[in-house]
């Protein structure tokens, strides 16, 4: 049943039926489908819809008739409002059902090829306190619960914490987060109580002022830590107290960095990161190997379960020691140098230059001799007379970001020719369009999902190709 509001219709006690994507869940009403967020299967709900298309209506759950038999308390006092782990109410052994699906279906669906038997997703073994970096955004326009917009009217508008989904201005003041070691909470709540205390201001995000930006977290699971705190302009005096309180409270920041940014984005990758005190990057270690991790590198952010993809990559390229390796996004080396010791040679191809920097620094920092990597868009190095030059590889590993590889660099592994793809995504929806495209040359062998972030609806997928000749 439906009735009108004066802005939203309301759809009255209706049953979600299944899980969607982008972590949402969808009924259907009308014959239409519904999508919604933080419902599960089971729940019957009333909806106000947010978005009428005319395939489709979004909408979200304003009261509960009966809870899912599925359904458990969420540990995290910001579900609901956070944007993240919209999945806590889901028994984890629910949220990897539902992912071994969706890799399923997008592969069938999207991918249209014969396809193995899948093997069963590899589970994180941590739920809680599983990554490795975090990223808070200082704001002086926090968004307000219903206890605070309750509460007294000269309440402190000062928040650090993630952008509510939606709002580029809004930030959601955060307690405690369950995704990082606790040191994160513990740095975070004290850089605010600190900053309250002293009346250093929070940045404005619509009129480009302000003092205190963003602040990052960066932990290893051999015990290095590195906070960068980054300020909209500098203030040497109100600075330096603040970094020298925070190096004297937290012994244990072995890399305290900063960044005078004051442009318009928040993103420090165009800017100079200064090393205030400690090193100027933390280390971690992965099976023996020594990986650098500097401010603006790339590090899978669970680093326990990055070890488990990577042996599955690792597996599935069946190396012998005499192999041509390609190691396509290679970022900062991390899969070149993992499989290197089981090959003849690895090249490794990523787009950004100082992550490529990184890669040769992590080679000699682990004493692996058999290494080449160049840095470029990946379709403008990957060509015939690249492939000529270096010689075709026997195992093209490709890890692509989520919008997965050009059209030009699949011709260009299909011009390669190796006798096997091992192909790693985060986005099974455009890896299974490149297994399509691949299919002509190379089959399906083996598919393994793996679980990299737990409470989301993200999931990675490692498949295994073998050339058909």
């Amino acid at each position: 049943m439906a009735r009108k509001t004066k802005h939203h219709p309301i759809i009255e006690k209706i049953a979600i039926t299944a899980i969607a994507a982008e972590g949402k869940a969808l009924t259907r009403f009308n014959e239409k489908v519904v999508f919604v967020p933080h419902v599960i299967p089971g729940d019957v709900v009333d909806l106000q819809v947010t978005k009428k298309k005319s395939a489709y209506l979004e909408a979200r759950a304003i009261r509960f008739h009966s809870y899912s038999s599925q359904r458990i308390e969420p540990v995290c006092e910001h579900f609901g409002t956070c944007g993240g782990c919209k999945w806590q109410m889901l028994p984890y052994s629910d949220q990897l059902a539902y992912k071994q699906q969706q890799v399923a279906d997008n592969l069938h669906r999207i991918g249209k090829i014969e396809l193995p038997d899948f093997e069963p997703i590899l589970g994180s073994a941590k739920t809680e306190f599983y990554r490795n970096k975090l990223e808070f955004t200082f704001s002086n326009k926090k968004w307000l619960t219903t206890e605070e917009l309750n509460g007294e009217e000269n309440r402190n508008m000062n928040g650090v914490g993630f952008h509510i989904p939606g709002m580029f201005d809004k930030v959601l003041d955060i307690n405690k987060c369950w995704l990082q070691d606790d040191i994160s909470n513990r740095l975070r709540n004290e850089i605010r109580t600190y900053a309250n205390d002293r009346g250093l201001t929070f940045f404005d995000l619509r009129k480009q002022e302000g003092f205190l930006r963003t602040m990052m977290v960066r932990t290893t699971s051999t015990g290095e830590l590195m906070l960068i705190v980054v300020f909209f302009h500098e203030d040497e005096s109100a600075r330096t107290a603040l970094l020298d309180h925070l190096a004297n409270t937290f012994p244990q920041i072995t890399a305290l960095l900063y960044v005078i940014n004051s442009k318009a984005n928040d993103t420090i990758t165009d800017q100079e990161v200064i090393t205030y005190k400690g090193a100027d990057s933390i280390v971690e270690e992965m099976e023996g190997l020594k990986f650098k991790i500097g401010p603006k590198s790339f590090y899978q952010t669970n680093s326990e379960q990055a070890y488990t993809l990577y042996k599955v990559a690792r597996d599935f390229a069946a190396l012998t020691g005499n192999e041509l390796v390609y190691d396509l996004y290679t970022g900062t080396g991390t899969i070149a140098n993992f499989v290197a010791r089981q090959s003849k040679q690895v090249i490794g191809i990523e787009y950004v230059p100082e992550a490529i920097e990184d890669a040769r620094i992590n080679s000699s920092l682990n004493n692996i001799g058999n290494t080449l990597f160049y840095a470029g868009d990946m379709k403008d190095i990957l060509h015939e007379e690249f492939i000529l030059k270096h010689g075709r590889p026997d195992v093209i590993i490709t890890d692509p970001p989520r919008a997965g590889m050009h059209t030009d660099v699949v011709e260009a592994i299909l011009f390669a020719a190796p006798r096997r793809i091992v192909y790693v995504s985060c986005n099974p929806a455009t890896q299974a369009r490149d297994l399509s495209l691949l299919d002509t040359a190379y089959k399906v062998t083996r598919v393994q999902p793996v679980d990299m972030f737990p409470h989301t609806h993200h999931v990675e997928n490692v498949v295994l190709l073998e050339s058909r000749n």
